[in-house]
Protein backbone atom coordinates (compact mmCIF):
# COMPACT_ATOMS: atom_id res chain seq x y z
CA UNK A 1 0.00 0.00 0.00
CA UNK A 2 0.92 3.57 -0.85
CA UNK A 3 1.00 5.02 2.50
CA UNK A 4 2.02 8.83 0.42
CA UNK A 5 -0.71 8.70 -2.73
CA UNK A 6 -3.26 7.77 0.14
CA UNK A 7 -1.82 11.27 2.04
CA UNK A 8 -2.54 12.53 -1.69
CA UNK A 9 -5.68 11.29 -1.59
CA UNK A 10 -6.84 12.54 1.51
CA UNK A 11 -5.81 15.63 1.30
CA UNK A 12 -7.41 16.14 -2.18
CA UNK A 13 -10.72 16.28 -0.42
CA UNK A 14 -9.38 19.54 1.04
CA UNK A 15 -7.03 21.29 3.11
CA UNK A 16 -6.16 19.18 6.92
CA UNK A 17 -3.89 18.61 9.25
CA UNK A 18 -2.03 14.91 10.51
CA UNK A 19 -5.03 14.37 12.98
CA UNK A 20 -7.89 14.71 10.48
CA UNK A 21 -6.13 12.55 7.53
CA UNK A 22 -5.13 9.45 10.31
CA UNK A 23 -9.03 9.83 11.22
CA UNK A 24 -10.08 9.93 8.17
CA UNK A 25 -7.86 7.25 6.60
CA UNK A 26 -9.01 4.95 9.58
CA UNK A 27 -12.62 5.84 9.02
CA UNK A 28 -11.92 4.95 4.88
CA UNK A 29 -10.62 1.52 6.08
CA UNK A 30 -11.76 0.46 9.07
CA UNK A 31 -11.27 -2.84 9.65
CA UNK A 32 -7.10 -2.37 8.33
CA UNK A 33 -4.10 -1.69 11.03
CA UNK A 34 -5.37 2.21 12.49
CA UNK A 35 -2.78 4.77 10.98
CA UNK A 36 -0.27 5.45 13.54
CA UNK A 37 0.14 8.90 14.45
CA UNK A 38 3.99 9.14 13.69
CA UNK A 39 3.43 7.89 9.73
CA UNK A 40 1.20 10.51 9.21
CA UNK A 41 3.38 13.22 10.26
CA UNK A 42 6.61 11.63 8.61
CA UNK A 43 4.61 10.92 5.53
CA UNK A 44 3.59 14.87 5.65
CA UNK A 45 6.91 16.21 6.15
CA UNK A 46 7.91 13.62 2.93
CA UNK A 47 5.34 15.28 0.95
CA UNK A 48 5.99 18.43 1.84
CA UNK A 49 9.73 18.24 0.92
CA UNK A 50 8.82 17.36 -2.67
CA UNK A 51 6.50 19.65 -3.12
CA UNK A 52 3.75 17.18 -3.15
CA UNK A 53 2.19 19.07 -0.34
CA UNK A 54 2.35 22.42 1.18
CA UNK A 55 1.26 24.54 4.57
CA UNK A 56 -0.97 26.43 4.02
CA UNK A 57 -1.40 27.61 8.02
CA UNK A 58 -0.39 27.04 11.30
CA UNK A 59 -3.12 27.30 14.27
CA UNK A 60 -4.05 26.26 17.83
CA UNK A 61 -7.69 27.14 18.49
CA UNK A 62 -6.79 26.54 22.45
CA UNK A 63 -4.78 23.37 22.17
CA UNK A 64 -1.41 21.69 20.38
CA UNK A 65 -0.10 23.95 17.67
CA UNK A 66 -1.54 21.69 14.64
CA UNK A 67 -0.36 22.24 10.83
CA UNK A 68 -2.91 22.60 7.96
CA UNK A 69 -1.34 20.81 4.87
CA UNK A 70 -2.83 20.92 1.29
CA UNK A 71 -2.57 19.10 -2.23
CA UNK A 72 0.13 20.79 -4.59
CA UNK A 73 0.15 20.70 -8.65
CA UNK A 74 2.39 18.41 -8.50
CA UNK A 75 0.72 16.22 -5.68
CA UNK A 76 -2.39 15.96 -7.76
CA UNK A 77 -0.89 14.96 -10.72
CA UNK A 78 1.31 12.15 -8.45
CA UNK A 79 -2.33 10.88 -7.25
CA UNK A 80 -3.49 10.80 -10.35
CA UNK A 81 -0.47 8.78 -12.09
CA UNK A 82 -0.58 6.28 -9.14
CA UNK A 83 -4.46 5.98 -9.78
CA UNK A 84 -3.91 5.20 -13.77
CA UNK A 85 -1.31 2.53 -12.66
CA UNK A 86 -2.52 -0.66 -12.19
CA UNK A 87 -1.39 -2.73 -8.75
CA UNK A 88 0.33 -5.25 -9.28
CA UNK A 89 -0.78 -8.68 -8.24
CA UNK A 90 0.02 -10.03 -4.79
CA UNK A 91 0.41 -13.61 -5.99
CA UNK A 92 3.97 -13.81 -4.92
CA UNK A 93 4.24 -16.21 -2.80
CA UNK A 94 6.11 -14.55 0.07
CA UNK A 95 2.93 -13.36 2.26
CA UNK A 96 3.61 -14.43 5.72
CA UNK A 97 1.40 -17.19 6.05
CA UNK A 98 3.36 -18.86 3.08
CA UNK A 99 6.77 -18.40 4.52
CA UNK A 100 5.79 -19.80 7.70
CA UNK A 101 4.31 -23.14 6.08
CA UNK A 102 7.36 -23.20 3.74
CA UNK A 103 9.65 -22.73 6.59
CA UNK A 104 8.03 -24.98 9.38
CA UNK A 105 8.13 -27.79 6.43
CA UNK A 106 12.32 -27.23 5.44
CA UNK A 107 12.86 -27.00 8.74
CA UNK A 108 10.46 -29.64 10.30
CA UNK A 109 8.97 -26.87 12.48
CA UNK A 110 5.69 -29.16 12.48
CA UNK A 111 4.21 -27.62 9.54
CA UNK A 112 0.76 -29.07 10.15
CA UNK A 113 0.26 -27.70 13.18
CA UNK A 114 1.25 -24.26 11.79
CA UNK A 115 -1.13 -24.62 8.88
CA UNK A 116 -3.82 -25.53 11.56
CA UNK A 117 -3.21 -23.03 13.88
CA UNK A 118 -3.21 -20.38 10.47
CA UNK A 119 -6.38 -21.31 9.83
CA UNK A 120 -8.07 -21.21 13.21
CA UNK A 121 -6.52 -17.50 13.06
CA UNK A 122 -8.12 -17.08 9.24
CA UNK A 123 -11.53 -18.24 10.36
CA UNK A 124 -11.39 -16.20 13.67
CA UNK A 125 -10.39 -12.99 11.38
CA UNK A 126 -13.63 -13.78 8.93
CA UNK A 127 -15.70 -14.43 12.05
CA UNK A 128 -14.84 -11.24 13.20
CA UNK A 129 -15.53 -9.04 9.69
CA UNK A 130 -19.00 -10.61 9.71
CA UNK A 131 -19.93 -9.58 13.28
CA UNK A 132 -18.55 -6.36 12.68
CA UNK A 133 -21.73 -3.51 12.42
CA UNK A 134 -22.86 -3.13 8.59
CA UNK A 135 -21.40 -0.11 6.92
CA UNK A 136 -24.46 1.15 5.78
CA UNK A 137 -24.11 3.31 2.95
CA UNK A 138 -20.32 3.42 3.03
CA UNK A 139 -19.59 2.18 -0.75
CA UNK A 140 -16.24 2.48 -0.04
CA UNK A 141 -15.96 0.94 3.68
CA UNK A 142 -18.19 -1.99 2.20
CA UNK A 143 -15.65 -2.94 -0.94
CA UNK A 144 -12.38 -2.70 1.80
CA UNK A 145 -14.32 -5.04 3.90
CA UNK A 146 -15.63 -7.55 1.51
CA UNK A 147 -11.76 -7.27 0.27
CA UNK A 148 -10.85 -8.82 3.01
CA UNK A 149 -13.21 -11.38 3.74
CA UNK A 150 -12.51 -12.70 -0.21
CA UNK A 151 -8.54 -12.88 0.47
CA UNK A 152 -9.25 -14.48 3.80
CA UNK A 153 -11.22 -17.23 1.79
CA UNK A 154 -8.34 -17.51 -0.38
CA UNK A 155 -5.91 -18.13 2.12
CA UNK A 156 -8.17 -20.59 3.70
CA UNK A 157 -8.50 -22.60 0.20
CA UNK A 158 -4.56 -22.85 -0.03
CA UNK A 159 -4.14 -23.63 3.62
CA UNK A 160 -7.11 -26.64 3.23
CA UNK A 161 -4.84 -27.45 0.09
CA UNK A 162 -1.67 -27.51 2.02
CA UNK A 163 -2.62 -29.46 4.94
CA UNK A 164 -4.11 -32.31 2.66
CA UNK A 165 -0.49 -31.89 0.75
CA UNK A 166 1.01 -32.60 4.33
CA UNK A 167 -1.32 -35.15 4.54
CA UNK A 168 -3.32 -33.49 7.42
CA UNK A 169 -7.18 -33.31 7.30
CA UNK A 170 -8.71 -29.94 7.69
CA UNK A 171 -12.07 -29.77 7.67
CA UNK A 172 -13.78 -27.73 4.89
CA UNK A 173 -17.12 -26.75 3.55
CA UNK A 174 -17.70 -25.13 0.39
CA UNK A 175 -16.01 -22.40 -0.28
CA UNK A 176 -13.08 -23.42 2.30
CA UNK A 177 -14.96 -21.82 5.54
CA UNK A 178 -15.95 -24.06 8.09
Amino acid sequence: MSIAELHLALLSRGPAHGYDLKREYDAWFPDAKPLPFGQVYSTLARLARDDLVEVVETRSEGGPERTVYAITAAGRERLRAWLAEPAPPTATGTEELVRKAIVALRTGGGAGSVVADQRTAHLRAMRALSAAPPDGDDLGARLARRYAVLHLDADLRWLDEAAAALGETAPTTPGGQS
